[in-house]
């Protein structure tokens, strides 16, 4: 399959979300980072916009009553970078759980501005 976006892992928040995680959870959070990487227009019941917020995105994941969320946002337009993620246990997102991803994303366009 064709790739019309790369992704890929700021730091090893995403990592250290998705390795305690059932293997169940993590092949569907692959699933969607396949769905991504290659369709031309994703979902919004994979990735939908964080409204309030200045490019930040999340990717969701649903097995049975199970929610989980792994932020992310897009670099020069089809770099996908992902951040932190959590289970979801309320109907709307956290507002720490946003404000941690925001802090992220602006940690990593201060680190490639410095380079």
């Amino acid at each position: 399959m064709k790739k019309v976006r790369q992704v890929i892992a700021y730091r090893n928040y995403f990592e250290d979300f998705l390795k305690v995680q059932p293997v169940k959870v993590q092949d569907k959070i692959y699933k969607i980072i396949e769905a991504i990487e290659t369709l031309e227009r994703v979902p919004a019941n994979y990735l939908k916009f964080i409204q309030g917020t200045k490019g930040l995105y999340e990717t969701r994941i649903q097995l049975g009553t199970n929610i989980w969320r792994v932020f992310c946002f897009f670099d020069q337009g089809n770099l996908v970078v992902l951040l932190n993620g959590f289970t979801k246990k309320t109907q709307k997102t956290p507002r720490k759980e946003i404000d941690k991803a925001i802090g992220l994303m602006n940690s990593y366009y201060e680190e490639k501005n410095k380079k």
